[in-house]
């Protein structure tokens, strides 16, 4: 008897364990934009030149004057040192609020953001907007699967 209400035990803390961590394993992965876009874009930063940096998002505003409101999906994922483009501060910043004003996202990668955090010794604030995602690379591979296309200018 004791042992069956061990087992039970074990096999019922077994079982909260495992859907713990298939929650938060789904907390995590960020979830696929609805959208009913013609055009699903994704843009890759990982370099700190900030010539490179600007080029993504002369490359964003293009696309987004190209083709009409609702008809473009766009996001632009950040990992590596191209995160830099995402730190509040940035030269950038008012034009990349600009474009989140218009529709296009911007992710960062939480594992860059932890290695800057490391290096610098306190975590550096990302842009009002920015979402972190787990690994940005993941994320562009998960963009693709839904049909999006890879663009690193």
């Amino acid at each position: 008897m004791f042992k069956q209400k061990v087992n039970l035990f074990i096999l019922s803390w077994l079982a909260t364990l495992l859907f713990s961590a298939n929650v938060v394993a789904a907390a995590q992965e960020p979830p696929l934009p609805e959208t009913f876009a013609t055009h699903k874009v994704v843009l890759q930063i990982s370099d700190p030149n900030p010539f490179k940096q600007t080029l993504v998002l002369n490359v964003a505003n293009n696309l987004m004057k190209h083709y009409d409101a609702g008809d473009l999906d766009l996001e632009i994922v950040a990992f590596g040192p191209g995160l830099r483009l995402m730190l509040e501060g940035n030269a950038n910043t008012a034009r990349i609020q600009s474009l989140m004003d218009v529709g296009v996202r911007f992710s960062g990668c939480a594992n860059t953001h932890k290695h800057f955090t490391k290096i610098l010794g306190s975590k550096p604030p990302l842009i009002e907007g920015v979402s972190v995602v787990p690994a940005g690379a993941a994320r562009i591979l998960q963009l693709n699967a839904a049909g999006y296309q890879i663009l690193k200018p």
